[in-house]
């Protein structure tokens, strides 16, 4: 069974594999996937954060990961992993309440889903990394 949460983060991944893969507006983003979601669905407003969220910060996730994903362009990661890769970033920098490990494997659960067979290894192999971000902070 899939929870809310993750609901949200799936979501919040197709959303923003829209954003950066089809260079799609966000209003146009945000009006898409809400016309698509019951009225009073629970996950909505942490799906509209996560997205929100990562659109704002996304120069600054995207330098962290850089810093921290040693001999991999992020231009060159694939979308799902890069994109799964920065919701779990924001959520690490901006979510203390959540523990690092749900995050990571909710990411890793995610890659999973949608992306190839080896995503789950290399999307936990540069979470593990980025997890001292939140102790930096």
């Amino acid at each position: 069974m899939t929870t809310k949460r993750r609901q949200a983060r799936i979501c919040s991944l197709k959303m923003l594999y829209a954003y950066d893969n089809c260079k799609m507006p966000v209003d146009e983003i945000v009006s898409f996937f809400e016309s698509r979601i019951p009225k009073g669905e629970t996950y909505k407003s942490f799906m509209m954060k996560l997205f929100d969220g990562v659109c704002k910060k996304k120069d600054e996730i995207d330098e962290l990961i850089a810093k921290h994903a040693k001999n991999w362009e992020i231009s060159r990661m694939a979308a799902v992993d890069r994109n799964i890769i920065r919701l779990a970033v924001y959520e690490i920098m901006e979510m203390p309440e959540t523990p690092i490990s749900v995050i990571i494997d909710e990411a890793v659960e995610i890659s999973k889903k949608y992306s190839t067979k080896d995503s789950s290894k290399f999307v936990n192999g540069v979470l593990d990394k980025l997890k001292i971000i939140r102790s930096a902070k």
